[in-house]
């Protein structure tokens, strides 16, 4: 079979700024997703300095406590809805089409208003610091009824709800937008059994996203009637329920930690398959784990109201056990993919290697609080903070690293500093590790989250000393990913059409990508196409 030539007569392509405002390059979306979510983590890592700064003795008094509740209010609502999550739909949004051979999104429109949303969305939570009372302060997960108008009297908590509202419908839209693409889109030769493995996992993203995220934007819209129409649907004393908020929000909530991890699973895939030289061991059981973890977390989201009594804690408790054995199992498929490769220690690799150590934690502790009798102790402790962040921050904040250094070059064509960047990552793997692991001897010893302080007694001063030592560590890696940009977009190397010897479709097209992506189409055979190709240029020089 020969390469399917794809040319066409395009016209020059426009770089004015008003040609990015009204876009619908699926490429240009996806740099303008990623790039927003970027600033967005770095106004809500500066906020989590400030957090950090304020327990780092106790008794401190840089932050009042509406002050530091605001802050903690914003950090996570940031990181979880504007940043992560986001993060990736950017990603998928540039690498979808280019890993299928496909010229653009399916419906390119939609994806242009589902970034105008996601982006004006997360400008009216900001927003919310700006009003009379400030932002909201009720935490991300806002539980009524310390988000009800008579405790969060505020315009900033309406500003939260509708901010989020307008992100929850803008994620609903692009999960529409990949799950049709992948299925209608494909090149020919490219079957659904030949996709990558990050393709698959968007597409388990965008099905969970179709489960979950209709439970936030009514159980938003009924907090919205509770506050401004005078309803009661979570008012206890006029026959609603508290705990039917927390039911309604988990039904999303749980599920939304997968929809934060499983993309990143697939980015390890790449990144960990191609600096391995072996292609990802066990693709079916990759492909059909992530589906197992998507329908098993359905059933698992009242695992957060273990102390609530108002849930069958065994039933929760043995599908919190279950889900771990689908993430196991693609555990272990890095492990064996890595086995016998020749592994090259690229900054990329560096950082797939930091979120396999770090969510191995993340999800060892899971298991722990998986278990009645140990959640009951660590329930709303420094123990579940650190849980979480090893789970997302030490799992999906180190993917999204080794994606950044991974797809640079083919987003710019240039890469960044290798030196700079490895560097980075001893900066961010040592912060990381000296900020959180501190905290599960915090939860042990008794520290509940979202205080502003704590007693001066015990090991509580130097745990969380430590802490803040760390804190600043990954903000001086932050800094240096900065840094890391300004000095390689001055030298701007070319890094070629394929830096790093990848075997997925993306790599058989020049870098940046041309308008409609593909000047001509290698035959594709298998789920990494371009390995055919190597072999027919370099027979002798044939990847192990």
């Amino acid at each position: 079979m020969s390469a399917a030539v794809l040319d066409r007569v395009t016209p020059p392509e426009r770089h004015d700024i008003l040609s990015w405002i009204t876009t619908t390059d699926h490429k240009r979306i996806g740099v303008l997703y990623m790039g927003t979510t970027l600033l967005f983590m770095a106004v809500a890592g500066l906020l989590a300095m400030a957090m950090r700064t304020q327990l780092a003795v106790p008794g401190a008094t840089l932050l009042p406590p509406h002050e530091y509740n605001e802050i903690f209010t914003l950090h996570g609502t940031a990181m979880i809805f504007l940043v992560i999550a986001p993060f990736a739909l950017g990603l998928a949004n540039y690498l979808i089409p280019l890993q299928i051979g496909a010229p653009d999104m399916a419906f390119p429109r939609l994806n242009a208003t589902s970034y105008w949303l996601f982006l004006f969305g997360g400008l009216i939570v900001f927003a919310g610091a700006a009003t009379n009372e400030g932002a909201a302060s009720a935490g991300w997960t806002s539980y009524a009824p310390l988000s009800d108008i008579t405790i969060s009297t505020g315009l900033g908590q309406d500003f939260w709800i509708v901010g989020l509202a307008m992100v929850s419908v803008a994620s609903i839209m692009t999960a529409i937008n990949f799950v049709t693409t992948a299925f209608i889109h494909r090149a020919p030769g490219m079957t659904m059994w030949r996709l990558p493995i990050f393709t698959w996992e968007m597409i388990a993203t965008a099905l969970l996203i179709f489960m979950a995220f209709p439970s936030l934007t009514a159980t938003l819209l009924l907090l919205f009637v509770d506050r401004r129409l005078g309803g009661h649907v979570f008012d206890p004393a006029f026959g609603g329920s508290a705990i039917l908020y927390q039911h309604l929000f988990w039904f999303f909530g749980h599920p939304e930690v997968y929809v934060l991890i499983l993309p990143y699973f697939g980015i390890v895939s790449e990144v960990v398959s191609t600096f391995s030289g072996r292609p990802v061991f066990g693709y079916t059981g990759m492909v059909l784990s992530a589906f197992a973890i998507a329908g098993l977390s359905m059933g698992v989201w009242a695992h957060h109201m273990f102390t609530t009594g108002a849930v069958n804690n065994p039933f929760f408790s043995l599908v919190s056990f279950l889900i771990a054995v689908p993430t196991g199992i693609k555990f272990f498929n890095w492990i064996c993919t890595m086995w016998g490769g020749a592994i090259r220690y690229t900054t990329p690799m560096l950082y797939a290697l930091g979120f396999l150590m770090n969510f191995l934690l993340g999800g060892v502790t899971g298991v722990m609080v998986a278990s009645p009798p140990l959640d009951f102790h660590a329930q709303d402790s420094y123990f579940v903070v650190a849980h979480f962040h090893y789970t997302i921050g030490g799992g999906s904040f180190f993917a999204l690293f080794a994606a950044l250094y991974y797809w640079w070059p083919k987003v710019y064509g240039w890469r960044l500093g290798e030196g700079l960047g490895k560097i980075g990552f001893w900066l961010t793997f040592v912060g990381f590790n000296m900020t959180f692991l501190p905290m599960f001897f915090m939860g042990v010893f008794g520290m509940p989250r979202r205080v502003f302080t704590y007693p001066a007694t015990g090991a509580l001063p130097a745990l969380n000393a430590v802490a803040t030592v760390g804190a600043y560590l990954l903000l001086l890696g932050g800094i240096l990913f900065v840094v890391n940009v300004v000095v390689s977009a001055r030298r701007r190397e070319p890094a070629g059409d394929n830096p790093w010897q990848g075997y997925t479709l993306e790599w058989a097209t020049s870098s940046p990508p041309p308008e409609h992506n593909f000047h001509e189409l290698p035959p594709i055979r298998s789920a990494r196409p371009l390995r055919g190709v190597e072999y027919a240029k370099a027979p002798e020089a044939r990847p192990t």
